[in-house]
């Protein structure tokens, strides 16, 4: 098969200034250059609002209150935002080949002229359509293509008080329902109307392969493995095809190179016209690499290859994919009442997050995904649910779920405000075309069922499909028999099964009703999860803090750097909340109009939580307000996680947080904003969701060690350090030796500083779980407290103690990428000699995202040793001649903790513009927002891309560094 992708070339016109028809548009009068109105540049894949944008006839929607000045689709009426697509493709056919046009989603109906030739694409915003065009194309080669799309049936009204989502009129239709707005999200005007995914064409010969299955089974301890495979084939031709059927197995070894570890060939006969489903044998594999979730162990992945080659022709098509060998079972946990998975026989405690999508302008591109995708895994997440108000996610996003491990909960297109439990109660039995949403549901099935890092089917948020479509659901997607018993892959034999694993729709993963039900909230369908704001930190430690087994749903705050801020709305969305103390005393956040519009929640909840911006200190600014913002994020999303897994398998069987990310400029949960910056939220999460991990339960001041991994930890201790504002160490501990058994939470000692003689009011806490042996690092932790009843106000005169740092940068260049190495010193205090934990020597762990996120420090930092396998990794993907070595010093005033330091990286520029964003976006760090005690030493490793022709500056700013040292 030859692949052309169409997404350049592209024009558009909204279809009330087109005055021709799509015959003429694709024979006679096709747009001509130079542009004349209305014909623009078009955003495909995109949507309406994406090509205005693009053309700038509309301002930003996501800027300020731009948004407000867009018309609405209600207003307009859909043909304001019916468009017309245009574009030209080469394509000329040899003897006995075939080619087909595909769409691999539109919204939401469309009609498709080709050279004059008219086919209608029916209405659904989640199917594929494919046009067999082989008779249509023109015999020159040069082919015209003009596409009308119509906008969704029921785009609806958007009430005065907005409302989630809308009227609920979008319900209706089987398409993305966020898009007459939530409380997280202000509406899309065009209710994402367009070619908002992948157009192609696709040339074969006269035998079509169609939607192969793959899946696996495993026998003997997952030694005997067996991959099976079912293919559609579709003969175009009016002939017999006699067939030669090859489906290959390779594995990429670590040099490049691949090995060919199956290939098997069948004969196949095709009558002409017909189409037929052809099962393989199965192929065995002994002891293959396995998939496994992030955390869990390496994303090990194979390359299918399946190809059909015709008698007389020759190759015909070829379909390749990644796969992994891995099963996903869950069921009800008898102990917890929460739904417990299992990934390879091994119980995973879920610790993710809630995904809506990248962009509500479907703005989707590999490289965002890419980057999303790496930012939960960096968060060590091990699983991301699809939220059903947002979209069939992609196979994109599916890919580099596979590569980073995140398992996935896909939900259908089904949401409780939408579909029967809004205000007012919305359409009760769902959309109004159930077999259009089976066809839809199916289409999505046959197009991601193949990925490992899918994990389960959801019917839909908040509420289960109508009875029919959840029937009809429940048997599609029924479990084939050996993934219903755990202990199969344990068996020695083979188990007799009428069908294969292949020949199901799926049958591999498990089908959930509802996201309330069977294991989830209170498996009853009540609304039982959340809650949704900013909480005591203790108390997310407190056995009656949730009542269920697995949550999920569990929001929090989320707001975004100063300079987020400053980029994403003019100055007058720069004002801090005024803070308006009540009768009875509690303090009132009022935001500015701009952020409330961006759906700001308060740092506080009336009755329950002061306001804890308040508790460092009354903001003076933006910054400042922003930066005690990230603290605050910081402390939330460390407690929360902790919480949780203090009580792993207990009391919980996992949580996901709602929700990781804002597909617009939005103000509340979120662990980095839309420009791809992360929260200092980012890092209490990546901190409290590691695989080995130590940690203070907040409620107990137990200091408990976490051992999430199938392994048991031994020859294990705990350091236990507290530091006061002067830079001194009024406790020291150390533990016995441990050993803590795997997938387990265990409580080792209570702290005692609090309770001892004058403890001070304000004051930090370092826990360190480290190897007795050769003092290597598994997890290091770092707490500010206060003592009950207290605040944080005293670091606001501890910001002038600014203790002395040294920071040597080893930099690796490629063409545009950079990878840098920071080693950061705390020089206020030598290292004891004696104590070489203050070099936190960390101990990298097997199936890690970022293979460069370790702390071992390198030669080229005060004569230490480096680990020669590291440095040998980033030597081979970057050129030894760009190499860079740097060391800048910062003084400082005095002994003390380096407080709360992060890295950023900017475009260097001789002058800015007032306001004017440099930053480098994205970029990812091994850690930020980080503390370093008296002496202590750290490696940080920061990876970005360089924007062609700008020259990167890395810079370092702390809560007792807050002036800005240039530290590249």
């Amino acid at each position: 098969m030859v692949k052309t992708v169409l997404d350049k070339g592209w024009l558009a016109a909204r279809s009330t200034e087109v005055e021709i028809n799509g015959v003429q548009l694709t024979t006679t009068q096709p747009p001509t250059q130079p542009l004349n109105s209305p014909w623009m540049e078009a955003a495909v894949p995109g949507t309406v609002l994406g090509t205005l944008l693009k053309n700038k006839l509309i301002p930003d929607p996501f800027y300020g209150l731009e948004n407000e000045s867009i018309i609405d689709i209600a207003n307009s009426g859909r043909e304001h935002y019916t468009f017309w697509f245009f574009t030209t493709f080469e394509c000329k056919l040899s003897n006995n080949q075939h080619v087909d046009l595909n769409f691999r989603a539109i919204n939401y109906s469309a009609e498709v002229y080709l050279n004059g030739h008219k086919e209608v694409l029916p209405k659904g915003m989640f199917r594929r359509h494919s046009i067999d065009i082989t008779d249509i194309l023109h015999p020159d080669g040069q082919n015209l293509l003009a596409v009308l799309v119509y906008p969704p049936d029921h785009p609806g009204r958007i009430p005065p008080g907005g409302g989630q989502g809308g009227d609920h009129e979008i319900g209706k239709d089987v398409a993305a329902q966020y898009v007459e707005g939530w409380d997280w999200m202000t509406p899309i005007r065009d209710r994402n109307t367009g070619i908002w995914d992948e157009v192609s064409i696709t040339v074969t010969g006269p035998v079509k392969i169609v939607d192969p299955h793959l899946a696996s089974s495993f026998f003997d301890g997952y030694k005997r493995v067996y991959l099976h495979s079912t293919v559609e084939l579709v003969n175009k031709n009016a002939l017999v095809a006699e067939c030669s059927l090859n489906i290959q197995v390779s594995t990429e070894l670590q040099d490049g190179t691949f090995l060919v570890e199956h290939l098997e060939t069948q004969h196949v006969s095709i009558s002409a016209g017909a189409t037929i489903h052809y099962t393989f044998p199965q192929l065995y594999f002994y002891k293959p690499n396995l998939w496994w979730p992030n955390g869990m162990g390496k994303q090990h992945l194979y390359n299918v290859e399946i190809t059909v080659n015709v008698k007389g022709y020759g190759e015909s098509d070829t379909w390749s994919h990644h796969f992994g060998f891995r099963k996903i079972e869950s069921h009800i946990d008898s102990v917890t009442g929460g739904r417990l998975f299992k990934v390879n026989d091994q119980p995973i405690f879920i610790r993710g997050g809630n995904w809506i999508l990248s962009d509500g302008l479907l703005r989707l591109s590999k490289e965002r995904y890419k980057t999303d995708i790496r930012f939960h895994a960096d968060m060590n997440f091990n699983m991301m649910r699809c939220w059903g108000g947002g979209l069939a996610e992609r196979p994109e996003f599916y890919h580099y779920c596979d590569l980073y491990g995140l398992l996935v909960w896909q939900e259908f297109w089904i949401t409780g405000d939408c579909d029967g439990r809004g205000d007012p109660v919305s359409n009760p039995d769902g959309p109004l075309d159930h077999d259009l949403f089976l066809l839809c549901a199916r289409d999505t099935i046959k197009l991601l069922r193949n990925h490992p890092s899918l994990a389960l089917w959801v019917g839909g948020n908040e509420q289960v499909p109508p009875p029919d479509i959840n029937a009809a659901l429940k048997n599609d997607l029924q479990l084939h028999p050996y993934y219903m018993n755990s202990n199969n892959s344990g068996t020695s034999t083979i188990i007799p099964v009428i069908k294969d694993p292949s020949q199901y729709l799926d049958g591999t993963r498990v089908y959930v009703q509802g996201s309330m039900w069977d294991g989830f909230a209170d498996g009853k369908g009540d609304f039982s999860d959340g809650p949704y704001e900013i909480q005591n930190p203790e108390d997310f430690f407190k056995h009656d803090y949730y009542r269920y087994g697995f949550n999920p749903e569990v929001g929090n705050v989320g707001m975004p750097v100063a300079a987020t801020i400053r980029a994403t709305m003019p100055p007058e969305g720069w004002q801090i909340p005024l803070f308006k103390k009540l009768s009875n005393g509690y303090i009132e956040e009022v935001p500015n109009p701009i952020w409330t519009y961006h759906k700001y929640i308060p740092y506080s909840k009336p009755e329950k939580v002061h306001d804890q911006i308040l508790s460092y200190g009354k903001p003076k600014d933006l910054d400042d307000f922003c930066l005690k913002a990230q603290l605050v994020n910081y402390v939330q999303y460390r407690a929360l996680l902790e919480g949780y897994t203090s009580q792993m398998w207990s009391k919980y069987t996992g949580v996901l947080i709602w929700k990781t990310q804002n597909p617009w400029t939005g103000l509340r949960g979120q662990f980095y904003d839309h420009l791809l910056d992360q929260t200092a939220g980012f890092y209490g999460c990546r901190s409290a969701a590691e695989p080995i991990h130590v940690q203070l339960n907040l409620a107990t001041y137990s200091v408990e060690v976490v051992n999430t991994t199938s392994e048991e930890l031994s020859n294990v201790a705990i350091e236990a350090s507290v530091w006061d504002l002067e830079g001194e160490c009024p406790y020291y501990k150390t533990s016995e030796k441990l050993t803590v058994p795997p997938k387990k939470a265990i409580s080792t000692f209570e702290m005692k500083y609090p309770k001892s003689k004058n403890p001070k009011p304000v004051y930090f806490l370092l826990l360190k779980l480290y190897d007795v042996f050769d003092n290597r690092i598994y997890s290091r932790n770092f707490y500010w407290l206060h003592l009950t009843g207290g605040d944080y106000k005293l670091l606001e005169p501890f910001r002038e103690r600014r203790p002395p740092l040294k920071i040597t940068s080893l930099t690796f260049i490629k063409g545009s990428s950079y990878e840098m190495r920071m080693h950061i010193q705390n020089t206020s205090k030598k290292p004891d000699s004696n104590a070489p934990l203050y070099r936190n020597n960390f101990i990298r762990r097997n199936g890690s995202c970022d293979e460069l996120a370790s702390s071992e420090s390198f030669d080229l930092l005060d004569g230490e040793k480096h680990e020669i396998s590291l440095y040998e990794k980033i030597r081979r993907n970057f050129s030894r001649e760009h190499n860079k070595v740097k060391v800048s010093e910062v003084n400082g005033t005095g002994k003390g903790v380096a407080f709360f330091l992060h890295f950023s990286v900017h475009a260097s520029k001789e002058e800015n513009k007032k306001g004017e964003d440099t930053r480098i976006l994205p970029v990812h760090y091994s850690d930020n927002y980080f503390s370093l005690v008296p002496g202590e030493v750290m490696t940080v490793t920061i990876s970005f891309e360089v924007p062609p022709g700008v020259t990167p500056r890395v810079t370092l700013h702390g809560w007792n560094h807050h002036d800005v040292h240039t530290v590249l």
